[in-house]
Order: structure tokens, then sequence, then C-alpha cells
């Protein structure tokens, strides 16, 4: 069964730029269709980001639209997310998950993801 891993979290300071990755265990993102969450302290888990399991197709959620970009790396089995100029409220746990349900209207309801993994730690602070 599909485990999905993240890694690339860390410190940074405002302005500055991390690439965190999600990457298939126990199976393959190959084909999967892929979503980026965020839960900071206190509020509820965010939709960031989705990419297509062909990759035709991206979504950004508006906060992060022109600084962060979802892509596909097939040969390495992970989808990843570069976020740059990066901002003391981008800081939260950042989870990636398999969409397994619903369209592209709407691609980031949590409740059509099945697969989930454990969290990166974001944080941007100088």
């Amino acid at each position: 069964q599909l485990q999905l891993v993240e890694s690339g979290g860390g410190l940074v300071q405002p302005g500055g730029s991390l690439t965190l990755s999600c990457a298939g265990s126990k199976g393959t993102v190959n084909g999967a269709a892929i979503g980026w969450f965020r839960q900071a302290p206190g509020k509820e888990r965010e939709g960031v980001s989705y990419i297509s399991g062909l990759g035709s197709v991206t979504y950004y959620t508006t906060s992060v639209e022109g600084r962060f970009t979802i892509s596909r790396d097939n040969a390495e089995n992970v989808v990843r997310l570069q976020m740059n100029s990066l901002r003391p409220e981008d800081t939260a746990v950042y989870f990636c998950a398999r969409k397994v349900y619903g369209g592209i209207v709407d691609p980031l309801r949590p409740s059509d993801y099945d697969t989930w993994g454990q969290g990166t730690q974001v944080t941007v602070s100088s």
C-alpha cells in the first residue's frame, strides 16, 4: 500500500527558498494526483497546491500563486513543491496527499484525499 514521505522542510529567513519533496514508499506517486496542504498551529489545514496525475494540470491557492511551483519527477518517483519568497505566514507543517475522489474544479478538498504523509515542518523566521 502506498505511503507518502515528505522531506525538505527547515528553518529559512523571510524571502528565502525551500524545496519540499513528496516521495512514494511501498508504491509510486507516478500517475497519482497529489496535493500539498499545510497546517499552522491553531489553524485549520489549508490546501496549497495540486498537480494532476500526468502533470498537465496544476493549481495554487491564491496566497502562494507566483511564489510556489509544483512539479513531478517520475524518474525519481517524487512530487516537489518549490517555495520561493517565503513569508513568516508560510510557517506550518506541510503535508502531501494522494487525491482519489472529485475533479479539478475544487482540487484541494481534504476529503478527496486518501493517503497522507507525516508532514515536514517549515519555519520562516529571521
